[in-house]
């Protein structure tokens, strides 16, 4: 599932209708969720937070930009914070399926309609500046509105989208791309604002400043102060007093994750703390957090216990939640607060029904779901018992050589698990797609010509869809091999029926893929899938061949 997080900024926080109007534009386009609306009295700004797919936010934003446009003037706002137009920044933000040159891209093009249609200039910032010295955001802003105007007499700061006229009413609008920042707090067993502030200066990329044996700042022969870097990069933090939870805390931004993860932090965070005497007693989410961000810290704490980390998603974030504290303060729910779950298109209705009624739906005098879904769904049971095996066999004695190979055979069958789940419903959606498209008007020579492409870009998803599965089942058998290979003897029998069970979901997907192929006009199309389809089901037979064999000899040895 592909997921942009954007996050908005506009120069009013003070008229309720005013925000309404902007958010009405964000909640009224399809595919997009908003999130969270947090107006600033005092600093006249609103953050709004949306998520949703690429393009969808794309065009949300872009409405939001336009509305904002309309009822903000720029010539009458004032607040506490900095600001230079309408729509202050718009950063996008990859969430899944996205990487950050998407969100780059994505930026641009919104950067280039905003300038276009609306006629306000638009500067790039973070990564997807067009220039070092235009990454940082507070560079972009000097100035404010109010030094915008001769500030767009400046070459050097010509916008990179539209022209460098001044737009009095909007301003300009900075638009980028970043990582997801997480806003993170340590609890300590203590009231004293100043300790969590002594482990905030180690820990933090900045560092502090560096001082002499007397206790003075060093400073440089310019005057400034020499500073001592911190522990982590991408790291920013504070220590602070909460009264609400009569505990100091270590107050953390991470800026990027992926560099400096989470798990990381808190436990240094726990042996600096206890070098002070003090003890970490939990930890606090501030808002949203990805879910690669807790599925990494689950696997990291299992791993820390000898265990396999290829165990399903809901575990590894009960894990994470459990070694981080964090209900520490306030009950933590996943539900709540991974931003993925805000939006959860990926658990379709057939994946979430119960065995019976699955069995039940598909007796049922309807053509879908069908055989494709029964040959997504044999693929994902045969991932899951390849992973029953690596799990029962890592951290289990005499077995220490295969662990890692194990390992990874859990990690790989766990997402190939979540994939071909996806594909049961997936299959029946393609093959009703086929069925809506066959269904359009043909009355005129126009609506047949539309009919036709749309029948066959139908029929063409509705052949890949099979197709994908047919190639994950090579990988099923690897798997499959392995795991009846080193896998605990005692499960061998298991290992063997993934295979079948393998072999039965690509006979069935090579089955799916064929009685689509009549269906297409696309002769070369054709060709090409039915000669790759040929092929990957008799490599798939010859794996399933290979371990059955290794199993029953195996077997008889038994």
């Amino acid at each position: 599932m592909k997921l942009v997080e954007c996050v908005p900024n506009f120069s009013e926080g003070r008229d309720r209708n005013k925000i309404q109007a902007i958010a009405r534009e964000i909640e009224t386009t399809p595919g997009v969720k908003l999130l969270d609306v947090d107006p600033g009295e005092s600093t006249n700004r609103t953050v709004v937070t949306m998520i949703g797919a690429p393009a969808d936010v794309a065009e949300a934003a872009f409405k939001a930009i336009r509305k904002a446009a309309e009822v903000i003037d720029m010539r009458t706002q004032k607040g506490a914070h900095s600001r230079i137009g309408a729509t202050d920044v718009c950063p996008f933000v990859p969430v899944s399926g996205v990487s950050m040159e998407d969100c780059v891209e994505l930026a641009r093009f919104l950067g280039r309609r905003v300038a276009t249609e609306l006629g306000i200039p638009v500067y790039f910032y973070e990564e997807a500046a067009t220039r070092e010295e235009r990454r940082n955001l507070a560079s972009i802003r000097a100035g404010e509105y109010e030094g915008l105007p001769e500030k767009l007499k400046d070459p050097a700061w010509a916008p990179d989208c539209g022209e460098a006229v001044f737009n009095p009413g909007a301003g300009a609008t900075v638009i980028g791309a970043r990582e997801f920042l997480i806003a993170y707090n340590i609890d300590l067993n203590t009231r004293d604002r100043k300790l969590a502030g002594e482990i905030a200066l180690n820990i933090r990329e900045s560092g502090r400043a560096k001082r002499d044996a007397e206790g003075n700042i060093v400073r440089d022969a310019s005057g400034a102060p020499i500073k001592l870097p911190g522990r982590f990069p991408h790291v920013k933090a504070v220590g602070w007093y909460i009264e609400d939870y009569g505990i100091a805390q270590i107050s953390i931004n991470f800026t990027n994750y992926k560099i400096t993860p989470v798990h990381v932090v808190f436990d240094e965070v726990r042996r600096q703390a206890g070098a002070l005497g003090l003890r970490v007693t939990g930890s606090e989410l501030v808002g949203l957090i990805p879910k690669a961000a807790l599925l990494g810290s689950g696997r990291y704490y299992l791993e820390k216990q000898g265990k396999s980390p290829g165990v399903p998603e809901a575990e590894l974030i009960r894990t994470a939640a459990i070694s981080l504290g964090l209900s520490d303060v306030v009950p933590f729910d996943p539900q709540k607060k991974i931003i993925e779950y805000q939006f959860d298109a990926d658990k379709g209705p057939l994946a979430s029904m119960s065995l019976r009624a699955f069995a039940d739906e598909l007796s049922m005098d309807s053509p879908a779901p069908g055989g494709g879904s029964v040959s997504a769904l044999c693929g994902a049971l045969s991932a899951s018992l390849s992973t029953m095996v690596a799990n029962l066999t890592v951290g289990k004695k005499g077995y220490e050589k295969a662990y890692d190979a194990l390992k990874d055979v859990a990690l790989k069958g766990q997402a190939l698990k979540d994939d071909l789940l996806r594909a049961v419903d997936l299959d029946t959606a393609a093959f009703n797609g086929v069925m809506e498209a066959s269904r359009l008007p043909k009355g005129s020579p126009e609506q047949q010509e539309e009919r036709d492409a749309a029948v066959e870009a139908a029929t063409k998803e509705a052949t890949l869809v099979p197709y994908g599965v047919l190639e994950k089942c090579v990988d099923l058998l690897s798997l499959a091999g392995i795991a009846a290979e080193s896998g605990n003897r005692n499960s061998l029998s298991d290992a063997g029926v993934a295979a079948l069970a393998a072999r039965a979901a690509a006979d069935g997907a090579y089955f799916n893929v064929r009685i689509n192929l009549p269906g297409l006009k696309n002769e070369a199309f054709k060709a090409r899938i039915r000669e790759s389809a040929d092929a990957l089901r008799a490599e798939a037979a010859r794996r399933a061949a290979d371990i059955q064999i290794l199993v029953e000899n195996g077997l008889e040895k038994e």
